[in-house]
This record gives C-alpha cells, sequence and structure tokens, in this order.
C-alpha cells in the first residue's frame, strides 16, 4: 500500500487525545457530575454541600448504590438486566439476620452463609436465562416477585412482624460491624462503604481493561454468536456475572444489616432501577457491549450528590425521584451526541 493511500484511508488516521477522551463511555457522566455538584453547591442553604461533612454524606449514599451499579454496569456490558438485584439487597439483610437471630448463628458465618446464598441466586439467574434463552428482564423479574414474596412471607412466619432485629447480640457484631459499618475520618463521619466502593470498582475497571475475561464481557455483549464463533465461553461468562450482581447486592445488604442493627422485609424494593440508572448515567448502553464501571461508579455519585443536594437545598425530597428522571434522559441524550459527535473523529 502507498503511503498516499495509506494517508487517505480513514481506518488508518489517528485520532487526537482529545478525541480518544471523548470517545470514552464515562465521559459525558464526569461532565454531568460537574454540573451537578457546581448546581447544589449554589442551592445549598446549610453551607455543608460543599464541605468534607456534606462529602460524607452524599459519598455514603453514591457508595451503596455503587457497589451494587458497578455489578449492574458489567452484566449489562455483558448484554443483560438484573431486575432482582434491589429485592436481593434485602434478602440478603433478612438471611443473615435471621441466621444470627432466630438460630443464633455467630454473626461471621451468618455472613459467609449469605454471600453464598446470594451467589447461588445470581447462579439461578444467570442458568435459567442462557438456558430458557428467555430474556434476562423476564427472568430477574420473576426472580424479583419471588424473593419479595419470600421476604414477607418467611419473615412473617418466623418473627411475627416484618422484620428482623436483635442484630447486636451476636457473636462477633462489633468486629463484623467495624469490617461493614465503621465510620472513618472523625467528626466528618465517613463511612467505610466508600472504601469497599472504591476498591471493588477498581478492581472491576481492571477486570474490563486488563483481563481475558474483560475481553470476554465486551464481546458477549456485542455480539453473543460471533463470541461464541471465537470460543468465548459466552454462557459461563454471564453466569458469572449474574452471580457477581447478586453478591454486590449481598454486601450492601450486609452493610445495611451491620448498619442499622436489623432489616425491613421491604428493604430494597424499587433500588434495582436506581443501579440501572447508575449504570446507564455512566455511558453503560442498553444493548450491550459498551460502558465501564468508571462510568457507573460517576453515576452513583450523582444519584449520591442528588439525594443530598436536594435535602440541601430546603426542597421537598419526594422531587429526588423527578431529578433521576431527568438525569437519566440528559444523560443518554448526552451520550448519544458525543458519541455519534467523536466516533468517527481524526487528528
Amino acid at each position: 500500500m502507498s503511503t498516499a493511500i495509506a494517508a487517505g484511508d480513514e481506518r488508518l488516521a489517528r485520532s487526537s487525545t482529545f478525541v480518544r477522551v471523548m470517545r470514552r463511555p464515562e465521559i459525558g457522566a464526569l461532565m454531568g457530575a460537574i454540573v451537578v455538584y457546581v448546581f447544589f453547591s449554589a442551592v445549598d442553604t446549610t453551607g455543608t454541600f460543599v464541605g468534607l461533612n456534606g462529602a460524607a454524606r452524599w459519598t455514603d449514599v453514591a457508595a451503596t448504590t455503587g457497589i451494587v451499579a458497578v455489578a449492574v454496569a458489567l452484566l449489562m456490558i455483558g448484554g443483560e438486566f438484573d431486575l432482582s438485584a434491589g429485592v436481593m439487597v434485602g434478602t440478603s439483610g433478612l438471611f443473615a439476620g435471621l441466621l444470627i437471630s432466630e438460630y443464633n448463628m455467630p454473626v461471621w458465618p451468618a455472613i459467609a452463609l449469605t454471600f453464598v446464598f446470594a451467589a447461588c441466586i445470581g447462579l439461578l439467574n444467570g442458568w435459567l436465562v442462557v438456558k430458557t434463552g428467555l430474556p434476562s428482564f423476564i427472568v430477574t423479574l420473576a426472580m424479583f416477585f419471588s424473593l419479595r414474596g419470600v421476604n414477607l412471607g418467611v419473615t412473617k412466619l418466623l418473627t411475627d412482624t416484618v422484620r428482623v432485629a436483635d442484630i447486636d447480640e451476636g457473636e462477633g457484631f462489633e468486629s463484623a460491624r467495624a469490617v461493614f459499618a465503621a465510620e472513618l475520618w472523625q467528626p466528618y463521619g465517613f463511612k467505610v462503604a466508600v472504601i469497599w466502593w472504591v476498591v471493588l470498582t477498581v478492581i472491576a475497571t481492571w477486570v474490563l481493561t486488563r483481563t481475558k475475561f474483560g475481553n470476554w464481557i465486551f464481546a458477549v455483549g456485542g455480539d453473543k454468536l460471533a463470541a461464541r464463533n471465537t470460543g468465548v465461553p459466552v454462557n459461563r461468562t454471564k453466569i458469572v456475572l449474574f452471580m457477581y450482581t447478586s453478591t454486590s447486592a449481598a454486601l450492601v445488604g450486609i452493610i445495611s444489616l451491620m448498619r442499622l442493627r436489623s432489616m425491613q422485609a421491604g428493604q430494597g424494593v424499587g433500588e434495582e432501577f436506581v443501579f440501572i440508572i447508575a449504570a446507564v448515567v455512566g455511558g453503560c448502553l442498553l444493548t450491550g457491549g459498551y460502558g465501564s464501571a468508571i462510568g457507573a461508579s460517576i453515576g452513583s455519585a450523582i444519584i449520591g450528590m442528588a439525594f443530598i443536594g436536594i435535602a440541601y437545598a430546603g426542597w421537598n425530597t419526594d422531587w429526588s425521584w423527578l431529578f433521576l428522571g431527568l438525569i437519566l434522559f440528559v444523560a443518554v441524550l448526552t451520550n448519544s451526541v458525543i458519541g455519534k459527535r467523536f466516533s468517527g473523529g481524526r487528528k
């Protein structure tokens, strides 16, 4: 090929650093996070939002959202959804709580069994999706209603109420609470959940960008048939992603249980949509094959800033859900515009 032809071949043209940055899936979320932070800093009536006290509050919301949103993002990149992730938070907390309070099991073994139980639920979700060929939307929606019914029915059967309590009387509670629910950096009160969130985001980003399994995730989400033809274990990859999502929800359930020392049967219901919003705001496509863990974490930060910022602005917190809807629409629109503008960009 001549130099002239090579120079004229658009496929061989090298993009500028700016274009490469703008092609990143999380760039729209980052721009949105800056705008949201500035906006709530301006309307804050308490003078707290900008400081470390405010940061401790909104990062706490972001962390408990982001831990699951990162897993949901990987699952969406792999081309699937999990609508049972929210109720799984409550199921996991109730499962551990019942083992501790009703069966007198020490806290740490109860936590270990809870993660095993959550992994089995994820395994079941993934197995049903790959074996039946049904959309994951339907399979996990069925799991959502099943777990919601079990949460209420079993809790009432064993406790005669809709909650599990007296967790702090379990052996090993204080050490478990230090790992999952401790406060750091006094007097600001940052939660240890923030560390869990950051560490899991870093690990997920490393897996997506530096490992063979990360390549498999993008491959099965982009074109399942092509991925299978090139030797990618499509079914195994999807099942592992479902298991990761369920165990991430279990982690948030354990965090909530250790903080509140109790768990309500309805805990977590509806949160699955917040996790998906965070992932989509972070640049994940609903069609799969595109997105990032960092983007999902930025989307979670936006949600955290919105929930706390609205309260600090003195507004009715019911408006938080309207704000989430607007964030979702604007984020998808922004990501679409940026993607079209820079997808063919050249230096």
